[in-house]
């Protein structure tokens, strides 16, 4: 059992808890395969039953165990033999300064628990938005960003490095399009994942830490999960008028994208453990998740702006600069899109083909 104690998971599931208190755990117990309800661990099992792993290359036909299940392992039928033990929690709405209060609390203490099983070993993912910046002023750990020269990315990192009067913590990983060339069948190796967007995702997450790994540190603590659970996307704020969510208030469209999670967790924990390191995810704690799922759709995107509570209760430790800085998701952030694009084009995989940039990726595997 990987992520938690197995007395705990069995005290789980007796009391059909799904938040008891770990950043995710999955693995075999008692002849069942079992999976956290928000899949924060990654899991599989064959498909013919018996064989297991948290790896999906280490089976001939991995399938996922999904998130909140648990799965017989002698299973030969993929429904039958999969029961749902767990669903997150339909909490009352909590608004306002108290809503603010208690992200607060439940951030300080995770953090504080981080921070008190020490920081040797362990570097920080940094790109200078919110989410990162958080753990940097809580967590004596080095940072590290990785983008081109002129990517939005590196310039947040640096400033809000120095905003934190942490600059010379700061490692910047620089790259460039042979080093992206290069590091791209890496990438679809570890993760299995050849679509744009992953790979737009996991590629700076596998550099950084395989920077780390090679100053000598083998966990990597990043602010995953932040987004879909705070409201950090204009689709949870533009509920119910934008058309990619078919929610009608703001926490359901939350709740959707929550839904998300199971399928890409998976992608940046099988990227780290390829690069050498061990995630380390405060803000996925159960605390910081129950924390967040109490919030009312004012405190998630009111007023215009994205993941409100999590930023009204970062300013206990950030300046108001980090605390509100708009940022741009990772594989925009560090122009792994961006040139990724430009590199199909100049390759002869034009716009005009249809996923022209997925086929370039795929030749580069090939």
């Amino acid at each position: 059992m990987r992520g938690a104690d197995p007395d705990l998971v069995r005290r789980a599931l007796a009391d059909r808890d799904p938040l008891p208190g770990t950043t995710g755990f999955a693995g075999a117990l008692d002849g069942r395969l079992v999976r956290d309800v928000l899949g924060r661990e990654p899991l599989y099992a064959d498909r013919e039953g018996g064989d297991w792993g948290h790896d999906p290359a280490d089976l001939d036909e991995p399938v996922a165990v999904p998130a909140g299940h648990v799965r017989s392992l002698a299973a030969h039928d993929e429904e039958r033999d999969v029961e749902r033990v767990w669903r997150l929690p339909d909490l009352e709405p909590v608004a306002g300064r108290e809503a603010v209060r208690s992200v607060r609390r439940a951030l300080d203490r995770v953090l504080a628990e981080v921070a008190a099983r020490g920081t040797d070993g362990l570097g920080l993912a940094f790109s200078g938005g919110v989410d990162s910046a958080l753990l940097a002023a809580r967590l004596d750990a080095p940072l590290y960003v990785a983008g081109f020269p002129d990517s939005a990315d590196v310039a947040a990192a640096r400033e809000g490095a120095r905003l934190l009067g942490r600059e010379a913590d700061l490692r910047v990983v620089k790259l460039d399009h042979d080093r992206l060339v290069a590091t791209v069948p890496k990438v679809v190796a570890a993760t299995g994942r050849t679509d744009p967007m992953d790979v737009g995702i996991a590629l700076p997450l596998f550099l950084v830490a395989r920077r780390a790994a090679a100053d000598g540190h083998d966990r990597l603590a990043l602010g995953q999960g932040a987004d879909e659970l705070f409201g950090g996307y204009d689709k949870v704020a533009g509920a119910p008028a934008d058309p990619r969510v078919a929610a009608d208030t703001v926490r359901g469209a939350r709740r959707e994208v929550l839904r998300s999670l199971p399928d890409q967790l998976p992608r940046d924990v099988l990227a780290l453990r390829a690069a050498g390191v061990e995630p380390v995810t405060p803000l996925l704690h159960g605390r910081v998740v129950r924390a967040a799922l109490a919030l009312d759709g004012d405190a998630l995107a009111g007023g215009g702006e994205r993941k409100r509570a999590l930023r009204l209760a970062a300013r206990a430790w950030l300046p108001d600069r980090l605390a509100f800085r708009k940022k741009r998701a990772v594989q925009y952030g560090s122009h792994v899109d961006r040139e990724l694009a430009r590199l199909a084009r100049q390759n002869g995989f034009k716009p005009r083909m249809e996923d022209n940039v997925e086929r370039y990726v795929e030749s580069l595997v090939e």
